[in-house]
Protein backbone atom coordinates (compact mmCIF):
# COMPACT_ATOMS: atom_id res chain seq x y z
CA UNK A 1 0.00 0.00 0.00
CA UNK A 2 1.39 3.42 -0.96
CA UNK A 3 1.25 6.30 1.51
CA UNK A 4 1.76 9.92 0.58
CA UNK A 5 4.58 11.78 2.33
CA UNK A 6 3.66 15.10 0.67
CA UNK A 7 7.16 15.63 -0.69
CA UNK A 8 8.91 15.10 -4.01
CA UNK A 9 12.30 14.71 -2.36
CA UNK A 10 14.04 11.35 -2.39
CA UNK A 11 13.53 9.48 0.89
CA UNK A 12 16.35 7.20 2.05
CA UNK A 13 15.68 6.49 5.74
CA UNK A 14 12.74 5.10 7.71
CA UNK A 15 12.48 3.98 11.35
CA UNK A 16 9.50 2.99 13.50
CA UNK A 17 9.41 2.61 17.29
CA UNK A 18 5.89 1.14 17.21
CA UNK A 19 3.16 0.28 14.75
CA UNK A 20 1.86 3.87 14.74
CA UNK A 21 4.96 5.98 15.47
CA UNK A 22 7.71 6.44 12.93
CA UNK A 23 10.01 8.74 10.96
CA UNK A 24 11.02 9.16 7.34
CA UNK A 25 13.89 11.29 6.05
CA UNK A 26 15.87 12.09 2.96
CA UNK A 27 17.33 14.70 0.69
CA UNK A 28 17.89 18.34 1.64
CA UNK A 29 17.21 17.76 5.34
CA UNK A 30 13.66 16.46 4.89
CA UNK A 31 12.40 14.86 8.12
CA UNK A 32 8.81 13.92 8.95
CA UNK A 33 7.03 11.85 11.58
CA UNK A 34 3.75 9.99 11.92
CA UNK A 35 1.77 9.06 15.02
CA UNK A 36 -1.14 7.46 13.18
CA UNK A 37 0.53 4.62 11.32
CA UNK A 38 1.40 6.63 8.24
CA UNK A 39 -2.02 8.10 7.51
CA UNK A 40 -0.43 11.54 7.88
CA UNK A 41 3.14 12.86 8.08
CA UNK A 42 4.25 16.01 9.89
CA UNK A 43 7.48 17.63 8.63
CA UNK A 44 10.05 18.73 11.21
CA UNK A 45 12.13 21.85 10.42
CA UNK A 46 15.66 20.51 10.89
CA UNK A 47 17.08 23.67 9.25
CA UNK A 48 19.75 21.92 7.22
CA UNK A 49 20.20 21.33 3.51
CA UNK A 50 22.38 18.27 4.11
CA UNK A 51 20.91 14.96 2.90
CA UNK A 52 19.80 12.75 5.78
CA UNK A 53 21.35 9.29 5.37
CA UNK A 54 20.01 7.33 8.35
CA UNK A 55 17.70 7.51 11.38
CA UNK A 56 18.20 5.22 14.37
CA UNK A 57 16.44 4.98 17.73
CA UNK A 58 17.97 2.97 20.57
CA UNK A 59 14.72 3.20 22.54
CA UNK A 60 11.42 5.09 22.30
CA UNK A 61 12.92 8.40 23.46
CA UNK A 62 16.55 8.44 22.32
CA UNK A 63 17.13 8.76 18.61
CA UNK A 64 19.86 9.90 16.24
CA UNK A 65 20.19 10.86 12.62
CA UNK A 66 23.17 11.57 10.40
CA UNK A 67 23.07 14.09 7.56
CA UNK A 68 26.21 14.77 5.58
CA UNK A 69 28.75 16.18 8.02
CA UNK A 70 26.11 16.69 10.73
CA UNK A 71 24.53 14.59 13.45
CA UNK A 72 21.34 15.28 15.37
CA UNK A 73 19.85 13.66 18.46
CA UNK A 74 16.52 13.63 20.26
CA UNK A 75 15.79 12.71 23.85
CA UNK A 76 12.03 13.22 23.74
CA UNK A 77 10.95 10.74 21.10
CA UNK A 78 11.52 13.06 18.17
CA UNK A 79 9.53 16.06 19.39
CA UNK A 80 12.73 18.13 19.23
CA UNK A 81 16.11 17.52 17.58
CA UNK A 82 19.46 19.13 18.44
CA UNK A 83 22.64 19.16 16.39
CA UNK A 84 25.59 17.54 18.17
CA UNK A 85 29.14 18.25 17.09
CA UNK A 86 31.22 15.08 17.12
CA UNK A 87 34.47 16.34 15.59
CA UNK A 88 36.78 19.33 15.90
CA UNK A 89 37.41 21.81 13.13
CA UNK A 90 40.46 20.72 11.15
CA UNK A 91 40.38 17.19 12.60
CA UNK A 92 40.34 15.73 9.08
CA UNK A 93 42.96 18.04 7.59
CA UNK A 94 41.89 19.28 4.18
CA UNK A 95 39.06 16.77 4.12
CA UNK A 96 35.61 16.78 5.64
CA UNK A 97 33.49 13.97 7.10
CA UNK A 98 30.45 12.40 5.49
CA UNK A 99 28.36 10.39 7.98
CA UNK A 100 26.31 7.58 6.45
CA UNK A 101 25.22 5.22 9.24
CA UNK A 102 24.83 5.21 13.03
CA UNK A 103 24.23 2.47 15.61
CA UNK A 104 24.36 2.13 19.38
CA UNK A 105 25.30 -1.22 20.91
CA UNK A 106 24.06 -0.15 24.35
CA UNK A 107 23.11 3.00 26.25
CA UNK A 108 26.65 4.36 26.26
CA UNK A 109 28.42 2.97 23.22
CA UNK A 110 27.66 4.20 19.72
CA UNK A 111 29.29 4.20 16.31
CA UNK A 112 29.16 6.30 13.15
CA UNK A 113 30.63 5.27 9.80
CA UNK A 114 31.16 7.07 6.52
CA UNK A 115 34.11 8.61 4.73
CA UNK A 116 36.48 11.54 4.61
CA UNK A 117 35.89 13.59 1.45
CA UNK A 118 38.06 16.09 -0.35
CA UNK A 119 36.87 18.41 -3.09
CA UNK A 120 38.72 18.01 -6.39
CA UNK A 121 37.46 20.36 -9.08
CA UNK A 122 33.69 19.89 -9.23
CA UNK A 123 33.78 16.48 -7.56
CA UNK A 124 34.10 15.10 -4.04
CA UNK A 125 36.52 12.21 -3.78
CA UNK A 126 36.82 9.69 -0.94
CA UNK A 127 40.27 9.88 0.65
CA UNK A 128 39.73 7.70 3.72
CA UNK A 129 37.32 5.49 5.66
CA UNK A 130 35.66 6.96 8.73
CA UNK A 131 34.60 5.28 11.98
CA UNK A 132 33.77 7.34 15.09
CA UNK A 133 32.94 5.88 18.51
CA UNK A 134 31.36 7.20 21.71
CA UNK A 135 31.48 5.62 25.14
CA UNK A 136 29.40 8.21 26.99
CA UNK A 137 26.07 8.14 25.18
CA UNK A 138 27.13 10.51 22.42
CA UNK A 139 28.59 13.41 24.41
CA UNK A 140 32.13 12.85 23.13
CA UNK A 141 33.43 10.93 20.12
CA UNK A 142 36.82 9.73 18.94
CA UNK A 143 38.01 8.25 15.70
CA UNK A 144 38.84 4.55 15.46
CA UNK A 145 41.40 3.36 12.91
CA UNK A 146 40.20 0.65 10.52
CA UNK A 147 42.10 -1.42 7.91
CA UNK A 148 40.42 0.28 4.95
CA UNK A 149 40.51 3.50 2.94
CA UNK A 150 37.18 3.02 1.17
CA UNK A 151 33.81 4.58 1.86
CA UNK A 152 31.92 2.77 4.63
CA UNK A 153 28.15 2.64 4.07
CA UNK A 154 26.52 0.82 6.98
CA UNK A 155 27.12 -1.00 10.25
CA UNK A 156 25.31 -3.38 12.59
CA UNK A 157 25.97 -4.83 16.04
CA UNK A 158 24.92 -7.96 17.87
CA UNK A 159 25.11 -7.06 21.55
CA UNK A 160 28.15 -5.10 22.71
CA UNK A 161 31.05 -7.13 21.49
CA UNK A 162 30.38 -8.15 17.88
CA UNK A 163 29.99 -5.65 15.05
CA UNK A 164 30.16 -5.53 11.26
CA UNK A 165 30.70 -2.71 8.76
CA UNK A 166 30.21 -2.87 4.99
CA UNK A 167 31.56 -0.52 2.35
CA UNK A 168 32.77 0.13 -1.17
CA UNK A 169 34.79 -2.40 -3.19
CA UNK A 170 33.37 -5.40 -1.32
CA UNK A 171 34.77 -4.34 2.06
CA UNK A 172 33.50 -6.12 5.18
CA UNK A 173 35.01 -5.21 8.56
CA UNK A 174 34.30 -7.11 11.77
CA UNK A 175 34.98 -6.58 15.47
CA UNK A 176 34.78 -9.03 18.35
CA UNK A 177 36.11 -6.74 21.10
CA UNK A 178 33.40 -4.08 21.53
CA UNK A 179 34.46 -2.09 18.48
CA UNK A 180 38.02 -1.38 19.63
CA UNK A 181 39.72 -3.20 16.76
CA UNK A 182 38.45 -4.24 13.32
CA UNK A 183 39.62 -6.84 10.82
CA UNK A 184 38.71 -7.47 7.20
CA UNK A 185 36.50 -10.41 6.31
CA UNK A 186 36.53 -12.01 2.86
CA UNK A 187 33.45 -11.01 0.91
CA UNK A 188 34.27 -12.70 -2.39
CA UNK A 189 33.17 -9.62 -4.33
CA UNK A 190 34.47 -6.20 -5.31
CA UNK A 191 30.96 -4.76 -5.60
CA UNK A 192 29.91 -1.91 -3.27
CA UNK A 193 28.09 -3.39 -0.25
CA UNK A 194 25.39 -1.04 1.02
CA UNK A 195 23.67 -2.73 3.97
CA UNK A 196 24.31 -5.39 6.62
CA UNK A 197 21.82 -7.04 8.99
CA UNK A 198 22.72 -9.59 11.67
CA UNK A 199 20.05 -11.59 13.48
CA UNK A 200 22.50 -12.83 16.14
CA UNK A 201 26.24 -13.38 16.45
CA UNK A 202 26.23 -15.96 13.63
CA UNK A 203 23.52 -15.32 11.03
CA UNK A 204 23.98 -12.21 8.90
CA UNK A 205 23.03 -10.78 5.53
CA UNK A 206 24.53 -8.18 3.19
CA UNK A 207 23.20 -6.59 -0.01
CA UNK A 208 24.85 -4.41 -2.62
CA UNK A 209 25.29 -3.42 -6.23
CA UNK A 210 24.13 -5.43 -9.27
CA UNK A 211 22.02 -7.93 -7.33
CA UNK A 212 24.66 -8.82 -4.73
CA UNK A 213 23.28 -10.81 -1.78
CA UNK A 214 25.61 -12.42 0.78
CA UNK A 215 24.77 -14.57 3.78
CA UNK A 216 26.75 -16.13 6.62
CA UNK A 217 25.98 -18.72 9.29
CA UNK A 218 29.22 -18.28 11.25
CA UNK A 219 29.57 -14.58 11.97
CA UNK A 220 31.29 -13.84 8.69
CA UNK A 221 34.14 -16.35 8.82
CA UNK A 222 32.67 -17.42 5.48
CA UNK A 223 30.30 -15.37 3.31
CA UNK A 224 28.22 -17.24 0.74
CA UNK A 225 27.07 -15.43 -2.39
CA UNK A 226 23.38 -16.12 -2.98
CA UNK A 227 22.61 -16.59 -6.65
CA UNK A 228 19.38 -15.08 -7.98
CA UNK A 229 18.03 -13.85 -11.31
CA UNK A 230 17.72 -10.32 -9.92
CA UNK A 231 20.47 -7.94 -11.07
CA UNK A 232 19.14 -4.64 -9.74
CA UNK A 233 21.18 -2.90 -7.05
CA UNK A 234 19.91 -3.59 -3.54
CA UNK A 235 20.12 -0.84 -0.92
CA UNK A 236 18.65 -2.45 2.22
CA UNK A 237 18.08 -5.86 3.78
CA UNK A 238 16.11 -6.48 6.96
CA UNK A 239 15.07 -9.72 8.65
CA UNK A 240 11.99 -9.48 10.86
CA UNK A 241 12.68 -12.85 12.49
CA UNK A 242 15.03 -15.81 12.09
CA UNK A 243 13.53 -16.95 8.77
CA UNK A 244 11.76 -14.05 7.07
CA UNK A 245 13.67 -11.24 5.41
CA UNK A 246 13.22 -8.56 2.77
CA UNK A 247 15.56 -6.70 0.44
CA UNK A 248 14.78 -3.52 -1.52
CA UNK A 249 16.51 -1.58 -4.25
CA UNK A 250 16.46 -0.06 -7.70
CA UNK A 251 13.57 -0.33 -10.20
CA UNK A 252 11.07 -0.76 -7.38
CA UNK A 253 12.49 -4.17 -6.52
CA UNK A 254 11.33 -5.87 -3.31
CA UNK A 255 12.50 -9.42 -2.60
CA UNK A 256 11.36 -11.71 0.17
CA UNK A 257 12.98 -14.77 1.71
CA UNK A 258 11.31 -17.30 3.98
CA UNK A 259 14.27 -19.66 4.40
CA UNK A 260 16.98 -17.62 6.11
CA UNK A 261 18.09 -15.91 2.92
CA UNK A 262 18.89 -19.06 0.94
CA UNK A 263 16.35 -18.18 -1.76
CA UNK A 264 14.47 -15.01 -2.71
CA UNK A 265 11.25 -14.24 -4.60
CA UNK A 266 10.04 -10.93 -5.97
CA UNK A 267 7.19 -9.10 -4.28
CA UNK A 268 4.91 -6.73 -6.18
CA UNK A 269 5.78 -3.17 -5.18
CA UNK A 270 3.58 -1.26 -7.61
CA UNK A 271 6.43 1.09 -8.54
CA UNK A 272 9.52 1.25 -10.72
CA UNK A 273 11.06 4.02 -8.63
CA UNK A 274 14.18 3.29 -6.63
CA UNK A 275 13.61 2.10 -3.06
CA UNK A 276 16.32 3.25 -0.67
CA UNK A 277 15.08 2.64 2.88
CA UNK A 278 13.50 -0.30 4.72
CA UNK A 279 12.21 -1.06 8.20
CA UNK A 280 10.65 -4.46 8.96
CA UNK A 281 8.90 -5.75 12.06
CA UNK A 282 7.19 -9.10 12.55
CA UNK A 283 3.77 -7.57 11.95
CA UNK A 284 4.42 -4.56 9.73
CA UNK A 285 6.99 -2.95 7.49
CA UNK A 286 7.86 0.26 5.68
CA UNK A 287 9.94 1.17 2.64
CA UNK A 288 10.81 4.60 1.24
CA UNK A 289 12.33 5.77 -1.99
CA UNK A 290 12.62 8.25 -4.82
CA UNK A 291 10.31 11.24 -5.24
CA UNK A 292 8.66 10.86 -1.82
CA UNK A 293 7.76 7.18 -2.22
CA UNK A 294 6.40 5.56 0.96
CA UNK A 295 5.28 1.91 0.96
CA UNK A 296 3.54 0.12 3.83
CA UNK A 297 3.52 -3.66 4.34
CA UNK A 298 0.98 -5.41 6.54
CA UNK A 299 0.62 -9.10 7.22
Amino acid sequence: MQRSANTERDLVAVYFTGSDKGWIAGDSGYLASTSDGGKSWTPYPLNTTEDINEIYFRNDDNGYLVAGRKMYSTRDGGKTWQEIRIYRSGEFGAGRPEFLSIRFSDKKRGYVVGSVLRTSGDDDIVVDSLLMRTEDGGDTWRRITVPSKTELFHLDFDGNSRGWIVGDSGVILASTDEGNTWVKQTSGTTMPLYNVDFRDSKEGYIVGKSGTILRTENGGSFWEKVGTNFKDTFMRVDFADDKNGWAVGYAGTILRSGDKGKSWIRQESGTRDRIYGLYMDKKYGWAVGAKGLVLQFKK
